[in-house]
């Protein structure tokens, strides 16, 4: 969890940041949300003293939401590598709307947030009926800011079963199921829902006119500066805990559930084919937790390609290009660190120009979040790719810029 204060240019000023810690329940493991709104507070008051604040984004991954009750919680906000959903697969597979029409895949877990609600629906059916919101987690953090309910496209349009894009409008199973009771109104990303409740202004030093936008997907924040700044076609490849690649220029017709070749719908509402995988998480399965950080030599890539060593996927289950298959390393990358970065950096490369590849990317390819100060992939991923302009961002966080 990070707060970061941006100047008039979108520079950063200033940051904190926490680890996002998961409880285990009961009744299931969840969120943090108390705790991650004092360590808010706390770091927003700080942040007032670097420079006045004039406007909050909230900004969050799509794979988490807080079903209400009022001005509370009815239920905890369910951690999505919980695996209770998968219990509710079969049932629930039959009343989805068609791949095609949603562009969510059935994924595992809790990754869609339609099979959390599901989940939530039939194991918790007393609290489920007393519910009155289903907030996705970036306007739950706008609720608890401004006081303000909304639901905003970006988020429920990010592998959830509850948005057909083509459409613009809520899918068939919420329909059917009688869960749009639960969608307070739609606003875009950019709207202001309103000022700082009295009690936050109070609470952090912020200005009692500070405006709470609704907030906006993780990935599409990455995703917005280059579709306001450039022509199609281009690609973003969105990089952390994730690694999502966003394509421009190319059509729907590419989606393959079984690859994890899905569609996100951006800030305007327009769906956007989209290829993923858990590559930081990947990375540090294969090398450990430092890999993401390590500096790779060349030499040690070549050293690996000439002894015939190979990660093959995948790490994480249920998910991206290969889904269905058991990750394993062939050969012995031996128990040097820097071996098994340069391993792993050049899984990553593969694994990522194979999800290009099936996306149809064309155009520049530009990387931002952790990965591009990763110059062994970023370079890598180049020589794979000699047709297109590959380009690491100097950002640390696109998802801030956006």
């Amino acid at each position: 969890a990070k707060a970061i204060v941006l100047d008039e240019a979108g520079e950063p000023l200033a940051r904190r940041s926490r680890p996002c810690t998961i409880l285990p329940g009961p009744p299931y493991p969840h969120l943090d949300l108390d705790g991650l709104w004092d360590w808010a507070l706390a770091a927003l008051r700080e942040l007032a003293r670097v420079a006045p604040i004039d406007c909050i984004v909230p900004v969050t991954h799509g794979a988490a939401g807080v079903l209400m009750a009022g001005d509370a919680p009815a239920l905890p906000a369910l951690d999505y590598e919980h695996p209770g959903p998968d219990a509710r697969a079969a049932a629930l597979l039959p009343q989805l709307d068609r791949f095609t029409d949603t562009g969510s895949p059935a994924l595992p877990f809790g990754l869609c947030l339609g099979a959390q609600v599901d989940w939530l629906e039939h194991g918790h059916p007393a609290a489920f009926a007393a519910a009155t919101d289903f907030l996705p987690l970036p306007q739950y953090w706008a609720w608890r800011l401004s006081g303000v309910k909304a639901v905003e496209v970006t988020s429920l349009g990010a592998h959830t079963h509850l948005w057909r894009p083509a459409e613009r409008r809520y899918s068939d199973l919420v329909h059917r199921r009688g869960w749009g009771r639960l969608f307070p109104p739609l606003r875009s990303a950019w709207d202001w829902l309103g000022p700082v409740r009295p009690e936050v202004a109070a609470a952090t030093g912020l200005p009692s006119d500070c405006a709470v936008l609704a907030g906006i997907h993780d990935s599409n924040a990455s995703f917005l500066p280059h579709l306001l700044a450039r022509p199609a076609p281009f690609t973003v490849l969105s990089t952390g805990t994730w690694i999502i690649a966003m394509a421009t220029g190319v059509g729907l017709e590419r989606l393959d559930e079984q690859a994890d070749v899905i569609a996100n719908v951006d800030a305007r509402g327009d769906p956007v084919p989209t290829a993923r995988f858990m590559g930081g998480r990947e990375v540090e399965l294969v090398a450990g937790a430092d890999a993401l950080h390590a500096v790779v030599d060349p030499l040690d890539v070549a050293t690996i390609v000439a002894d015939e060593v190979m990660a093959l996927p995948n790490f994480v289950a249920g998910n991206g290009p290969f889904i269905g298959r058991r990750g394993r390393i062939e050969g012995d990358p031996g128990p040097v660190p820097a071996r098994r970065a340069a391993l792993a950096s050049l899984y990553a490369a593969l694994m990522v120009d194979v999800m290009l590849d099936k996306l149809g990317a064309s155009g520049p390819v530009l990387i931002e979040g952790s990965f591009h100060r990763n110059a062994a992939f970023c370079g890598l991923l180049a020589a794979l790719r000699p047709a297109q302009a590959v380009h690491a961002t100097e950002d640390r966080s696109g998802t801030t810029r956006g």
